[in-house]
């Protein structure tokens, strides 16, 4: 049944909103704590320590923080492939290309899949610099974030490639929001607009949440 379900296009849509709302939630969560940031290098260094002790003495060191993170993994690995495998059916669907644009889609609708790749991009370069560390600029301090983002943050490069994939995540929400009611039955004509008033102002509030970080940075409010 499972198989029935994941090989349809209702299911791989299905998996696409679910996983999507996933990584929604995270986003929120992630942006709040990522906000900390202007109360101060303790403030913010005793919350990345907080995540690994969450659950402490039943959980340990870091336990609830990796299974945060695998679930954000099969999330983000079920919405990628199925967005794949449905934009790849859609183009077998017809054998050539529609003539003219449908007048009322919108930037974000028709920028989906080069944001998508966009955001993959940025995920695994985010990783590898507050993460590992790998690709950080200056010395990578392990312990402590507050340092380390203000590293990232004082780079052209850093900023730039910051600012690109939270506008793309911008555009990602303000369509993948809307069309996730639609596809999981909560959408209607009554409620329509809304939905489009929810995914606009999520949008809107992701966007500048995670873009004070680095405008902080960058104007010596956090430093």
């Amino acid at each position: 049944m499972a198989r029935t379900v994941w090989n349809s296009t209702v299911g791989k849509k299905t998996v696409m909103a679910v996983s999507g709302l996933v990584m929604l939630l995270y986003l929120v969560a992630h942006m709040i704590g990522n906000l900390k940031i202007f109360f101060g290098a303790g403030e913010f260094n005793h919350y990345a320590h907080w995540l690994r002790t969450v659950g402490e003495p039943f959980m340990h060191y870091e336990w609830t923080l990796w299974l945060i993170r695998v679930v954000l993994v099969v999330a983000v690995v079920a919405h990628a492939v199925s967005a794949y495998q449905l934009s790849r059916r859609d183009i077998k669907a017809r054998s050539s290309k529609y003539v003219h644009r449908k007048p009322r889609a919108s930037y974000a609708t028709r920028t989906m899949r080069w944001g998508g790749i966009i955001l993959a991009l940025f995920i695994v370069w985010h990783l590898l610099d507050l993460t590992t560390g790998t690709v950080h600029s200056g010395g990578f301090e392990t312990g402590k974030p507050y340092q380390n983002v203000v590293d990232t943050f004082s780079t052209w490069y850093g900023n730039t490639i910051y600012v690109v994939a939270m506008i793309a995540v911008g555009l990602h929400i303000r369509h993948g929001f809307w069309s996730a009611a639609q596809t999981l039955g909560v959408g209607s004509r009554t409620r329509d607009r809304a939905l489009k008033t929810t995914a606009n102002a999520l949008a809107l509030l992701l966007t500048a949440g995670f873009l004070a970080v680095p405008v902080g940075v960058m104007t010596g409010v956090v430093s």
